[in-house]
């Protein structure tokens, strides 16, 4: 059996967490399990927490605009992650994420997150590398589109 700190050493943006603030966080995560053409969250929905995918792939969609239909933003399968804004703004739900097919992910809720931050303060720092990165290479597909 995997475990659940064995799936976040895995997902990039836990990469550089160290065996014991991932232990932290998996005892914290939440397993869901959705069917295909589930929504998991919409666009505008609070954002309750991230999600890591341990099963499954999800399609990740937005809308820019009331007027204009949703375009693909992306595909997300094991040991990705979604939603990880939400950890760190009280913002609502940029996009909308929907199962393409059966799907286990693991949920870390935000106020759960805060509270390990609190006992774990190296994870804050850690994690912010890690979003610049993925912030920049966001930013790169922009202007080459």
């Amino acid at each position: 059996m995997v475990l659940n700190e064995d799936i976040l050493a895995h997902v990039d943006l836990f990469s550089a967490l160290s065996k014991k603030e991932l232990q932290a966080l998996a005892k914290s995560c939440q397993e869901r399990s959705y069917a295909a053409g589930s929504v998991l969250f919409a666009q505008g929905d609070t954002g309750a927490g991230l999600y890591v995918l341990k099963v499954g792939q999800v399609r990740i969609m937005q809308a820019n605009n009331p007027d204009k239909a949703e375009e693909e933003l992306d595909t997300a399968g094991p040991n990705e992650v979604f939603g990880e804004m939400s950890l760190l703004d009280d913002m609502p739900r940029s996009a909308t994420v929907t199962a393409i097919e059966d799907v286990t992910a693991l949920l870390l809720p935000v106020w759960e997150f805060r509270s390990i931050l609190q006992d774990h303060p190296d994870i804050a720092r850690k994690l912010l590398a890690v979003l610049s990165r993925r912030l920049r290479k966001a930013e790169r597909r922009k202007q080459d589109r």
